[in-house]
């Protein structure tokens, strides 16, 4: 009946089914082993560590690799494989499940040792893919190792503690007892450190990228998210390592992460890069947007924060030729008066608020911060974007901000908002609503704006302009030289602030 068999690749289809535990596609995992080079294939000695295994399949594709690249030097096929499997794959598992998952796509059996492993040396179950239990090391109600929550992660024996064993060691060279050449993988993206009034997400990709480099391979490469770029939660020092970091040769970029994983929604996108131990230099950098692959070589630390889009940056450049204040100085830190989101509007009070759950009155005595903004005219901006964390709309655009109004004298708000500026006159506050509206202004915030959370320092490319005149993208666009494939770009990614 049929005139073509389909015969999906069981790793493709794992990849697709969860957004908790990212499995990487075969198609990624190739896309990644090519940035390195071709000699290694060929050459018997080299070592390779997935610290971070799932599914197998970065440990199954390099497999197949040097199968190919070693029939010289082993013409007899189970040479070569025992010798492979035995002295040149090595992985650590996540949980027990992937444990198994793991052996049974490297081995073609769970059990290393089983009757129908494709090596037939080992004398362990385990082969060279590791798994054992570990737990948190409690300090303060805080993994000591990780910053997992106590309260989310002490758990019953039956449960998978998430105490990854990669990152729980202060001498990750033990493990093995041995040096790696290559290290590869797709490490947890974050844990419950349980701050806030609930539970919040810690980033902790970080940790396996930066323990990876403790064991100083000759290549490390792993794909993780991309919010580093600017920083944030627990990143702020992994980013500026990264970005001064000459050996990071490569870095291919997703704007959107469904475009690199299928379906997988990933806030900010998601980037792999090749970090290569002997040989700094200028890194190439390749983003990838709606299907356009734009490729340049710079150095990532130009900028305070990583700016994904090559263009984008020469737009940067002609605005700081021509600007020296920015709207950094202008924006409102958290919580501009000092009033949590918890504050509820009263009845009475000398003062009007905006919170979240409407517009009420507030005395003046619960103001704690910034009342010399209090007789002014100002301008409100929701601090959280109508984006989800920097991901684009299904057309490609993004709007960037949300609530953008004038809020008049005697008037404040609670930390949902920023306030940006203070004014002498309404016409002065209603330019500035203008202005913020424009694509221009929102295209330079969205260059570094990678989660839901706006901050003042998003603003640090947007110039400082005079609100006693009105502005508009072809005014904003004029002042600053912007050619027609510049202004191009900016539309092709910014939509109409409606």
């Amino acid at each position: 009946m049929f005139k073509v068999n389909y015969n999906p690749d069981v790793l493709s289809c794992l990849a697709n089914l969860s957004n908790d535990e990212v499995f990487t596609p075969p198609k990624l995992v190739n896309d990644m082993l090519d940035m390195l080079p071709e000699e290694l294939w060929h050459d018997k000695n080299v070592t390779f560590l997935d610290p971070v295994s799932k599914s197998g399949v970065f440990l199954r594709e390099i497999a197949k690799r040097l199968t190919e690249g070693l029939e010289e030097e082993f013409p007899d096929q189970q040479e070569r494989v025992n010798h492979i499997f035995q002295n040149q794959l090595f992985g650590i598992a996540i949980t027990e499940l992937t444990s198994l998952l793991s052996r049974r796509s490297v081995y073609c059996s769970k059990y290393a040792n089983g009757n129908y492993s494709v090596c037939t040396e080992f004398e362990n179950e385990d082969g060279n893919i590791l798994y054992d239990r570990i737990e948190h090391t409690w300090k303060n109600k805080k993994c000591v190792f990780c910053g997992a929550s106590k309260s989310e992660y002490d758990r019953d024996k039956s449960l998978e503690t998430h105490a990854y064993q990669f990152i729980h060691t202060e001498n990750p060279e033990e493990l093995f007892d041995m040096r790696f050449d290559v290290i590869v993988g797709n490490p947890p993206y974050q844990l419950s450190d349980g701050g806030g009034t609930g539970s919040s997400a810690r980033p902790i990709y970080n940790l396996f990228v930066e323990q990876a480099k403790k064991l100083n391979p000759r290549y490390l490469t792993m794909i993780v998210p991309a919010r580093w770029y600017s920083g944030g939660k627990g990143l702020d020092e992994f980013r500026e390592e990264m970005l001064n970091d000459r050996r990071l040769r490569k870095l291919i970029d997703y704007a959107d992460s469904r475009d690199c994983f299928p379906g997988v929604d990933i806030a900010g996108g998601v980037c792999y890069f090749l970090w290569d131990r002997d040989n700094a230099g200028i890194c190439e950098v390749k983003t990838i947007r709606n299907g356009d692959h734009i490729t340049s070589k710079r150095y990532l630390d130009e900028f305070e924060t990583f700016v994904r889009d090559n263009m984008a940056v020469d737009i940067i450049h002609k605005i700081q030729e021509k600007s020296t204040k920015f709207m950094e100085s202008v924006v409102s830190s958290r919580m501009p008066f000092g009033l949590e989101s918890k504050v509820k509007p009263r009845k009475n009070g000398d003062l009007t608020i905006v919170t979240s759950s409407g517009t009420g009155k507030i005395s003046h005595d619960m103001i704690t911060k910034g009342e010399e903004l209090i007789p002014k005219w100002k301008v409100l901006l929701s601090k959280a974007s109508s984006d989800h964390g920097g991901q684009p709309s299904k057309d490609g655009t993004r709007r960037i901000f949300s609530v953008v109004e004038v809020l008049p004298p005697n008037a404040v708000c609670t930390e949902t908002y920023l306030i940006v500026g203070g004014y002498e006159t309404q016409k002065e506050a209603e330019n500035m609503v203008q202005y913020l509206k424009t694509r221009f202004c929102r295209f330079l915030v969205s260059t570094i704006l990678l989660t839901q959370n706006i901050t003042k320092s998003k603003f640090m490319f947007v110039p400082k302009l005079s609100m006693k005149e009105t502005w508009s993208d072809n005014k904003l666009y004029e002042k600053f030289n912007l050619t027609d494939r510049e202004i191009k770009f900016i539309e092709s990614l910014i939509r109409e602030h409606d």
